[in-house]
């Protein structure tokens, strides 16, 4: 196999880790009612339970950078796989709170991981010209995963031991991204940098034939030689990086804080707290996850034409109004399927213009030479963030109320309008190398 094909092969199965990554996150929404009575959490202790996924995701993220470094982006894909396996088993047999939340970080470790090393490998074999489009099938793919367990969830909750089922069900696609990861090849880029040209070469030419082989492969020599090896943590902050590395946190912060996770991890809380039944919000959470996979596609089609800017742009500004409608729905208690809308357009704007422009400018605006480091810190910080805000929303939904939550929700999307608008450079149909030149 080869050319486009091949191409869209090895994309395919490295975004089965974005699968996963939204099944791991999405699956605990459903489960939340049967689980919080089952252990007797209080609305903090739930905080916990459902936000403990995050400190594997924080140490997954921030570890795997220098070790994707050392031994390549292939041998952690396939480990990762297996911690997906591992933690989806351990909780579905939990007997105790300890036991499932120490599976469930370990689940964390796995999505933190695969959130830094899914992209970038597709970022590293991808053309320029179809990068974006690659990269966002990616995050299709992470919303594919909420669906799937936003589905297993409404499907199940009539089942005895229901919330046990929920897990294990990701064995499945687990076992299916392990098996797949045998059959693709290293990255292009660490290849070349640790020495083996012969086979960089081969896997240019087998994705894009010999005249791209020839053209890509001095460019990616030359960037690593310009940028002088092998990079240490600490040159990240150094004055020739320091631009690239703030906007890559700024970003990073705010497509958490903006509150994306708060609707994934807590649609049926939320939706009961407007007024449904249980049934009723696990059904509506279920179309919510429907939409988010959706307007995906709108990404794929849009992405390489319209480009990360537009997409940031559109996207916050949507974002804003759809969180201060919801706002106003809690505030003036208006009708349920009112809430339920503005939650649908929230997503629509997140899964069609955020999500996908967010992993598509980290997996592709920093270096050569510091990329694997770099996209390791971007992601462990917005797994901090998404840790904080996942972890204290049902504590300030409970205290502050939904119309104070949301507002303040609302006010970061504008903030990171602002950031979009001013500091965002366009990369679009650009190779990693001349992006690089954009930013030293």
């Amino acid at each position: 196999m080869k050319g486009s094909a091949y191409l869209y092969f090895i994309s395919f199965i490295a975004t089965i880790g974005g699968l996963m990554f939204g099944f791991d996150v999405g699956i605990i929404s459903g489960a939340i009612p049967f689980i919080q009575p089952y252990f007797g959490w209080d609305e903090l202790q739930l905080g916990w339970g459902v936000s403990s996924i995050l400190v594997g995701c924080i140490l997954g993220a921030f570890g795997v950078g220098s070790l994707t470094e050392r031994y390549g982006r292939k041998k952690l894909l396939i480990i990762v796989a297996l911690f997906f396996a591992v933690s989806c088993t351990g909780m579905a047999l939990a007997r105790n709170q300890t036991f499932f939340i120490s599976f469930r970080v370990l689940g964390g470790l796995a999505v933190g991981a695969v959130s830094v090393l899914s992209p970038m490998y597709v970022a590293e074999v991808a053309p320029p010209k179809i990068r974006g489009t690659l990269i966002t099938a990616y995050q299709l793919a992470i919303t594919m995963g909420i669906l799937i367990s936003y589905l297993v969830n409404f499907s199940l909750h009539e089942v005895d031991n229901n919330w046990r089922w929920m897990f294990a069900t990701g064995l499945l696609p687990s076992v299916l991204f392990f098996t797949g990861l045998f059959f693709i090849p290293e990255s292009p880029r660490w290849l070349v940098r640790a020495g083996f040209r012969e086979k960089a070469m081969a896997v240019l030419e087998n994705i894009g034939g010999t005249e791209f082989a020839r053209t890509e492969f001095p460019e990616i020599e030359s960037s690593l030689a310009d940028s002088g090896g092998k990079a240490g943590f600490r040159i990240l902050f150094t004055r020739r990086y320091r631009k690239v590395i703030f906007l890559g946190l700024l970003l990073s912060v705010f497509v958490q804080i903006t509150g994306i996770n708060t609707v994934v991890d807590y649609a049926p809380k939320i939706l009961m707290t407007a007024g449904l039944e249980i049934r009723n919000a696990l059904l509506q959470t279920s179309l919510i996850g429907l939409v988010n996979f959706v307007f995906t596609f709108l990404a794929i089609w849009l992405i390489d034409r319209l480009g990360r800017k537009t997409f940031y742009t559109v996207g916050s500004a949507g974002m804003a109004t759809t969180l201060i409608c919801i706002a106003a729905a809690f505030h003036f208690q208006m009708n349920p399927v009112f809430t339920t809308v503005c939650i649908m357009a929230f997503i629509a704007f997140f899964a069609s213009c955020i999500g996908p422009a967010f992993w598509t400018l980290v997996a592709e605006m920093f270096p050569n030479r510091i990329r694997g480091q770099a996209v390791a810190l971007a992601s462990f910080t917005q797994w901090v963030f998404n840790f904080l805000v996942v972890l204290l929303f049902p504590y300030m939904l409970d205290a502050i109320g939904g119309s104070v939550t949301f507002i303040f929700l609302a006010a970061m999307s504008v903030i990171q309008l602002l950031i979009a608008r001013f500091y965002i450079k366009e990369t679009k149909g650009k190779t990693l190398e001349e992006i690089e030149r954009l930013w030293t």
